[in-house]
């Protein structure tokens, strides 16, 4: 499941976001605030993060800047501030998108998954295919590309 970190100090946006996306099978974690979107980010990575730039505590910039340095998680900056500068200082900190307000459910959806398929995909448990053979971490197995286990 794709974990998703809505950080935004308007309420009605993080509940009416977190009610949309949970619906559609994400799971969301939310911030009202920069501070505490860090630590949300450095405590559950989220796979990706939809940003407001008017926080409270700290610019949106402030906040781009450091969840980058966490993860590779994409980046949509959903802001009021429709300015061409402030969309540019935002793509040049390390979003990678951005959406103003007001905001079309569909597109935001759009967005999202067009930005989550840049990645790839999201794996909710780590394998890896080396020389034949597939090594499941989370499960602690290894088996042989055509199935079987190994002793």
């Amino acid at each position: 499941m794709t974990r998703v970190l809505v950080v935004d100090d308007e309420p009605q946006i993080l509940r009416a976001l977190r009610i949309n996306l949970r619906v559609r099978n994400y799971e969301v974690d939310t911030a009202a605030t920069g501070s505490e979107a860090l630590t949300a980010a450095g405590r559950h990575p989220p796979d990706l993060v939809i940003l407001d730039l008017g926080l409270p505590d700290l610019d949106g910039v402030q906040v781009i800047e450091g969840t980058a340095r966490l993860d590779q998680a994409p980046i949509i900056v959903l802001s009021g501030r429709a300015d061409s500068t402030d969309k540019v200082d935002a793509l040049d900190a390390g979003a990678d998108d951005y959406v103003t307000k007001p905001f079309g459910m569909e597109e935001l959806l759009a967005r999202m998954r067009a930005a989550i398929r840049r990645i790839g995909p999201v794996a909710d448990e780590p394998v890896i295919e080396f020389g034949g053979l597939v090594i499941d971490l989370a499960a602690k197995t290894v088996t042989r590309a055509g199935g079987e286990a190994t002793g």
